[in-house]
This record gives structure tokens, sequence and C-alpha cells, in this order.
């Protein structure tokens, strides 16, 4: 006869806050989620970051006693800078797509492959719809998720009027994500989302920028504004913004290497 074991569909979380109330254990887990940040700092820095932790939490217990808050410890480390720390790639491609968004009013906006977080708040203003080959895990009323895959978009030709794909299509074909390995994955990107816009259609999409097209394998590849001119000929380039460093500029360098182009074309 079968057993059956009847548990929570909390328990893994149960057991886990159980254990944390057990000294030793909470010793154990604490400092496993602080060793690792380890490897993020150099070793000064990470003796630094000690002391004044300790030197923090010694001040602290001197202060009057908030009784309706019980003591433990959890270290965090790497949130004491002199600067909020933002990459400036996301900061700047991510406001970028939410101003034309917002500049252009459509009444529904389409998404392939960028970061949720970043639709999730566009989808605040503009009713949205994002692809993926990975299913979202939550939804918000404003947010619809479709499966799809940007070789193979589940939409008809010349049906989409506000597109976009932010920091997507020079990871196709590379299996980074578990896409199908392909030498041609962003140029059947491209394709693809130029078949499924109308005539009029906005399109707006970042990549990585170089003085030469390269292939980093598994992780990204780099174009020249002439090879994505190419891409999109059929299309009017309405606007285009490059971000070398933390300087967002209006015109493609290819003296100053690596950057990030962000690219607003519109179908003819």
């Amino acid at each position: 006869m079968p057993i059956s074991l009847n548990l929570s569909p909390n328990f893994d979380k149960d057991l886990k806050e159980r254990l944390k109330k057990i000294p030793f254990f909470l010793f154990v887990y604490w400092w496993i989620q602080v060793t690792k940040q380890f490897f993020r700092f150099r070793l000064w820095g990470f003796i630094k970051s000690w002391l004044w932790f300790f030197q923090d939490w010694r001040k602290y217990k001197k202060l009057d006693k908030n009784e309706h808050f019980q003591a433990s410890l959890q270290p965090e480390l790497l949130d004491k800078t002199e600067l909020t720390p933002l990459e400036p790639i996301y900061f700047y491609q991510d406001n970028w797509l939410a101003s034309k968004i917002s500049q252009n009013q459509p009444q529904e906006h389409f998404d392939v492959g960028s970061k949720a977080m970043t639709i999730a708040l566009i989808s605040q203003f503009v009713p949205t719809t994002m692809i993926d080959i990975r299913p979202l895990p939550y939804s918000i009323p404003s947010l619809k998720f479709q499966k799809g895959s940007i070789l193979e978009l589940p939409f008809d030709d010349n049906s989409i009027a506000s597109l976009s794909s932010i920091c997507v299509i020079e990871h196709i074909g590379l299996g980074r994500y578990g896409d199908p390995l392909d030498t041609w994955g962003s140029e059947k990107s491209f394709e693809e989302m130029k078949r499924v816009l109308v005539i009029g259609g906005n399109f707006y999409f970042t990549v990585p920028v170089d003085a030469e097209c390269k292939y980093f394998f598994n992780a990204h590849r780099t174009f020249t504004r002439d090879y994505i001119v190419a891409l999109m000929q059929d299309f009017e380039l309405k606007e285009e913004k490059y971000l070398y460093g933390s300087t967002l500029q209006d015109s493609f360098q290819a003296e100053k290497g690596f950057g990030t182009g962000f690219f607003w074309f519109q179908k003819n």
C-alpha cells in the first residue's frame, strides 16, 4: 500500500523558519549567506565591511530598546555605498522605452523578451502583451502573457502597431536562454518583428553596438550602425541614441568601441 505524506504547500518554507530558530542552524545559515558575498569584494573591502557591521551592531544595542522587536542578525554588506547602485544600460534604456511609448500613446503595446519588471511598469499606462519562451510566473490585470518565440511570433502579418524588444535580439541563436543555436538568429529575429508590424507601426529595440559586428559566445552579438540600418532598410529611422559608459548621446561613434544602441524605427 503506498504511503501518503500530507505535507503543507509551505512545508519547505515552514521547515526553513523552524531551523532558523535553532541557534546552530541560524549561525550556519547566515554564515553561508555572508560568505557568498566575499567573492564580490576585494579582501580588504570585505574586512572593512565586517568591521563597520559589528561596530554598528554594538552601537545599535546601546540605543533605547524597542520592546516590539526581537533581535536577530542578518548581515548585509553590499549596500553601504556613496552612490545609488545602478546599471546604466538598464537605467537609460528602460526610461527611453517608457518615454517613447508615453509619447506615441498606442492603444496597445506588445513586447518580445524584454525585462518583465520594465514591461509590467509600462503596462500601467498602456495595455501590454508580453511574449517570451519562458512563462511569466506572476500576473497583473494590465499585463497579458503569451508564450512564443521571437523566431516565430504567434501573430498575423501586419497586425501590431507598437512593438519593442529591449536587450534581446543580440542573444538569439546563441543558446543562452534555451533557444536553438543559429548563426543567423538575430537576422531572423529582425525579419519576424518586421513581418508582424503594420504600416506606420513603431518598433523600439536596443542592441550592443561596436566598430565591428562580432559575437561573444554564448553571451551576445554586437552590431555596427550600418548593419542595423541595412537590416531595417524598409523602415524609417525615427530616433537613435547611443550609450557609451554612462553617457547617452545622439550619434554612433565607432572609435569608442562597445556601447548600446537605442533605436526607434517606423514601418513604411
